[in-house]
Parts: structure tokens; C-alpha cells; sequence
């Protein structure tokens, strides 16, 4: 006897008697499952029916809210393009300065992560024990990286670069960028080098990320020395138990005024009132070398033997800074501090635009006191609405001497190092770009133009011409129908941003020809409807329009960012250099480019 599932595939044949065929093979289909529903005594079946005793379930709809966990995101679409352009201008600085990449595991032993953070560590994500071994979700790449330098004691010099994402249950503000998962992508130079030599590099690829991003004159590295912070506070009489506690609501500084952040030194850390008010009169001072020279004048600070650690690392990163042409950036601030415990020396941040809250002060003080009357107490809500939060840093780091003999014993490697937050650098760029429809990288859309009914929709001619731009590294697609519509092909380039058609038709190959044309420039344009370029020169002539189009809208996108950030017009700008950069250019310029 033929097994039910045959006879039904049998059935699906063209057959002269299909009905009673269908009829009797269902029927049997129908005792077969039942008599496996029975077997496996499934309780909630349900039949119609003898007619049609095939019924296909509907899942249930869930009894819970479909949604990402808070402080998650999906990524797709345009999202995915610019984060990948961010990830590839970062690495790209990390690979130029000899930077060898690493990975480690995304959880870690929780006593591996304990005790690293200050008070951030209540921020940590435990795990459940599922073997024996209590574990965390990482809180950042550094700590892991310096467990990986005290596992493989052979490596006492390395330049390393980390991409991946970290884990932190903090309050957040998705739209800016403030995630509870989110990227780091970490720099860091591990080895004993003379001092100073490797921090002043990292401060030279922190100015290289950012203008490669198009961020030049956009953004500040602000600079301090936790040498010369302690200094500070022993001189202004800070117990030494309290350092790091006071430390803390110091870097609240960028959040809080001064009146708050004194009030919690005095009132949640338990700090004299005389201390706060002599820290007071340091913490709120900024400027560069000026500022280095007006504390080496301090009497009472240049009798502290960490004050003078401090003053002497400072002079040298400064020295090395001119040197590498990275100081025209950099903010020597006596309010950075840095919450983490593992830092030893000099530390940074980097700010920009939206950093900051957009209210401060009394506002700010109000809105916080009213948030905690509301119901939602927990911290859990998204307060990427709330005027009250900022961006905060796009990148962060310092100098971490100490963090590997932690886990390794007498065995110390000092360590310096930068992190980037991506998210945040990401949420700044959408923010501001200019165009935002870019759903891929594809740079050419292969058309072909034509219709009746002798029209073959040249799908061999626009496959080849396809393999031609692929093997020439040019990105390229089509649309995978035989007799595309015209209107169907740019509707598919304009749904992802094509910038470029390429048309062709029987007549113009005929002739040697294909059209090329950019997409959406205005009507008056004079290239409006495209141009024909050498069929045989296809992909020279591609490339040529692929790298006017880049330097066009870098120079867009620069004008774009002074205009919203400068307050300078735009338009203005583009009008002025837009010209220049459409001359032709020398022979001399174009064996440089």
C-alpha cells in the first residue's frame, strides 16, 4: 500500500478523474494524521468539516508586547550603510598606525569584571549560573583585553584594536545614542615605552578619526591627568578613602553644575564642606599650556609629589602633541575625572555638540526632582526625549598602568588607550547628514531601456555589463526580471539610493554607446536626462563619475556640518568651493589624486 504522502503528492498531477482522486487521497491523508494527532495525544485539535478535514493551524498570537529589550535597537536600511562607513573610517586610522585586532568573549567571569568600575560596577549584567561559573556581560573591551594580557604573558607589546559590542544597565536615551548594548571600538597600546610617547599618538588618532569623519573644528578633546587630580584633592584635604568617591561627582561636571555636584560631595559622600569649597576653586579651570604654567605657580600644589608627576607627564604630552600636530584640538580641563578605578594617569574624553544637555542648572534640578515623584522609578525608561540628558562623550580613555597586575601578580604591562562609542558618533551623524536615503553601497544600477513585443529586456547584455563593473571593483546590481519595465528599474535605484542608472538600449549598443545618468538632479540640470559614454571605456568612465560625485558631496556634507553646527550658510560655502572643485583638473593633480 502506498504511503498517504505519496498518494497526496500523486494527486497534485494532471489527471482526467481529478476530483474523486483528490477526494479519496485526502481522506487518507486526513486518517493519517489524525491517527498521529492521537498517538501524540494532542488534546486541542481541531476539525472541520468531513469535506475539508485538513485544517492548517493558526498560531496563536503571543500574549506579550513584540519589541526589542529597552535600550536595544534593530539595525537595517540606511542605518546599516552609515554605521559600516563609521566602523571602516575608524579602523582604517587603527590599521595606518599599526594597530592587529582581537576578540575576546562577550561574557566574562564575573570576579574577572568586579571591583573595576567604582560605582558604574552596579551597571554590570550577571548572569545566571548555568555550569558552575558565575558570569557577566562585558562592561567594556579594556578589561577583558587586560585579562588577555595577563593569560598570554608573552605578549608584552602590542598595539590592539577591538570592534564589538558591551552590555551596561544604565537609564537610556536611545535616540542619542545612549544604549544598554551598543558598540566600543577600542585602540589601545599595551608595552614600556618612554613616557608619554604612546599617549600623544593616541591623541593624534583621535583627531584623525573625527576629521575623517568630517568632524574638523566640531568637536574637543577634553584633557586632565589623574595625577594631577588626586594632587588636587590630597592638597585640598580629601581623605584618602574618598578620592575616588569625590573623583566621581567631579565628572559629573558636564551633567550638573557646581552647586549639585558640591552638594553631593558634601551630603552623599560625606566630604568636609572646607574640602569642597577649596576643590572648587580648581575643578571648574580650563585652557592648555596656559593653564599647565598659572597650577605650576601654585606653591601648594608643586609641594605634592603626585601634583609634580603630573606637571612633568603633562609638559611632555604636550611637547609630543606640537610635534604630531594634534594639540589644536585638545581642552586641558580640571573638571574631567573619569568614574573608572583602573585609570592612572592621563586621561580624555571627547565632546561635541549635544554632548551636553540641552538644560542645565535650575532646570535640570527640577526636572530630575519631578521624574522621581512619576511612577516610573526604576530607571528603565527611555529618556531620549528628556531634555535634561545629552549625548555625552563620543570617546573616552587613558592611561591604565596597573589594570593587568590585577590579574597577573607582580607581572605589570602599562597600558594607554582610546575608546570610540559608536552609537553616539552614530546618532550625531544621522542627525546631521544630508542625505539619508542610502539603503546599500551600490553605486550603479544596470537599466536597459525598451518595450514591445520584440523587446528582449537584454537581460545577457546587463548581466555582462554587471560582471564587467564587479570585476573592475565597482558595485553594481539589477533588476532579476527577463523584460523589465523602465519605470520599475529606477523605482528599485531610487528605494536604495542608486546615485547612478546605467541605460542601455539596442541602438546605442549598436553604436558603441550606453547611457549614464545621475540620479536625482534637478530639472534644469543639463545632464538631467544623462549622457552616452564609450561602451568599450565603460568602466574608466564610470570611475570618473564616481569620483567627481565623492569629492561633490564630501564637500556637501563638510558645508552641511559648518551650516548646522558653525551656523555658517551652507549653501554659501558649497557655491564657492563646489565650482573649484569641478574645474578640470592638471596632470599634475591627477597623478597626485
Amino acid at each position: 500500500m502506498l504511503n498517504p504522502w505519496t498518494l497526496a503528492i500523486r494527486s497534485a498531477r494532471p489527471q482526467r478523474r481529478l476530483g474523486q482522486t483528490l477526494k479519496a487521497h485526502t481522506n487518507c491523508l486526513s486518517l493519517s494524521v489524525i491517527g498521529t494527532r492521537r498517538q501524540l495525544q494532542t488534546s486541542s485539535t481541531r476539525l472541520q468539516s468531513p469535506s475539508n478535514p485538513v485544517v492548517k493551524m493558526a498560531p496563536k498570537a503571543p500574549k506579550f508586547e513584540i519589541k526589542t529589550p529597552k535600550g536595544t535597537r534593530d539595525w537595517s536600511g540606511s542605518d546599516m550603510v552609515l554605521r559600516e562607513k563609521i566602523f571602516k573610517t575608524i579602523t582604517d586610522v587603527f590599521k595606518r598606525h599599526g594597530g592587529v585586532t582581537i576578540d575576546t568573549p562577550v561574557f566574562e567571569l564575573k570576579e574577572i569584571l568586579a571591583g573595576k568600575y567604582g560605582e558604574d560596577s552596579k551597571l554590570i549584567y550577571d548572569l545566571a549560573d548555568q555550569g558552575g561559573e558565575i558570569c557577566s556581560l562585558r562592561y567594556d573591551l579594556t578589561v577583558p583585553f587586560a585579562r588577555y594580557l595577563a593569560m598570554n604573558k608573552d605578549v608584552t607589546q602590542i598595539k590592539r584594536y577591538h570592534l564589538a559590542k558591551v552590555y551596561r544597565r544604565d537609564q537610556p536615551a536611545v535616540k542619542k545614542g545612549r544604549m544598554r548594548e551598543f558598540y566600543q571600538c577600542d585602540f589601545d597600546i599595551a608595552g614600556v615605552y618612554d613616557p608619554m610617547i604612546p599617549d600623544a599618538e593616541i591623541i593624534r588618532i583621535i583627531n584623525e578619526v573625527f576629521e575623517g569623519l568630517g568632524w574638523k573644528g566640531n568637536y574637543t578633546i577634553k584633557l586632565n591627568s589623574r595625577k594631577i587630580l588626586d594632587g588636587i584633592f590630597q592638597v585640598c584635604g580629601v581623605p584618602d578613602n574618598l578620592i575616588r568617591p569625590v573623583s566621581s561627582a567631579v565628572d559629573k561636571l558636564d551633567k550638573m553644575p557646581w552647586e549639585d555636584v558640591r552638594k553631593e560631595m558634601v551630603d552623599e559622600k560625606r566630604l568636609a564642606p572646607e574640602a569642597a569649597d577649596k576643590i572648587g576653586q580648581y575643578v571648574l579651570l580650563k585652557g592648555k599650556r596656559d593653564l599647565l604654567e598659572k597650577l605650576k605657580k601654585d606653591e601648594a600644589l608643586t609641594a605634592n609629589a603626585s601634583m609634580q608627576q603630573g606637571f612633568a607627564d603633562m609638559e611632555l604630552l604636550f611637547e609630543y602633541l606640537d610635534a604630531f600636530g594634534a594639540d589644536h584640538s585638545v581642552s586641558f580641563d580640571l573638571s574631567l575625572a573619569r568614574g573608572l578605578d583602573y585609570y592612572t594617569g592621563i586621561i580624555y574624553e571627547v565632546v561635541t555638540e549635544g554632548s551636553a544637555p540641552k538644560v542645565s542648572g535650575a532646570d535640570a534640578t527640577a526636572a530630575k526632582a519631578k521624574k522621581k515623584k512619576g511612577k516610573s522609578g526604576d530607571g528603565d525608561e527611555d529618556r531620549s526625549d528628556d531634555p535634561t540628558v545629552g549625548i555625552g562623550s563620543v570617546a573616552a580613555g587613558g592611561r591604565y598602568d596597573n589594570l593587568v597586575g590585577m590579574f597577573s601578580g607582580k607581572t605589570q604591562v602599562p597600558c594607554v588607550g582610546i575608546s570610540f562609542g559608536i552609537d553616539r558618533i552614530f546618532s550625531i551623524m544621522r542627525a546631521n547628514q544630508v542625505k539619508k536615503d542610502r539603503k546599500n553601497e551600490v553605486d550603479v544600477f544596470v537599466m536597459a531601456f525598451g518595450g514591445g513585443k520584440d523587446f528582449t529586456g537584454l537581460l545577457k547584455e546587463r548581466s555582462q555589463v554587471c560582471a564587467r563593473l564587479w570585476d573592475a571593483g565597482i558595485k553594481a546590481e539589477f533588476l532579476y526580471k527577463v523584460k523589465p519595465k523602465l519605470q520599475n528599474q529606477f523605482k528599485a535605484a531610487e528605494n536604495n539610493g542608486v546615485p547612478f542608472a546605467l541605460i542601455l538600449g539596442e541602438d546605442e549598443l549598436a553604436q558603441g554607446k550606453v547611457k549614464i545618468k545621475e540620479m536625482g538632479l534637478p530639472d534644469d540640470h543639463a545632464l538631467k536626462e544623462g549622457e552616452l559614454i564609450s561602451f568599450e571605456n565603460l568602466e574608466q568612465e564610470v570611475k570618473a563619475r564616481l569620483d567627481q560625485k565623492k569629492r561633490l558631496d564630501s564637500i556637501a556634507e563638510r558645508a552641511e556640518g559648518l551650516r548646522v553646527v558653525g551656523g555658517i550658510k551652507g549653501e554659501d560655502i558649497k557655491a564657492s568651493v563646489v565650482a573649484e572643485a569641478v574645474q578640470p583638473k592638471t596632470d599634475e593633480e591627477t597623478v597626485v589624486a
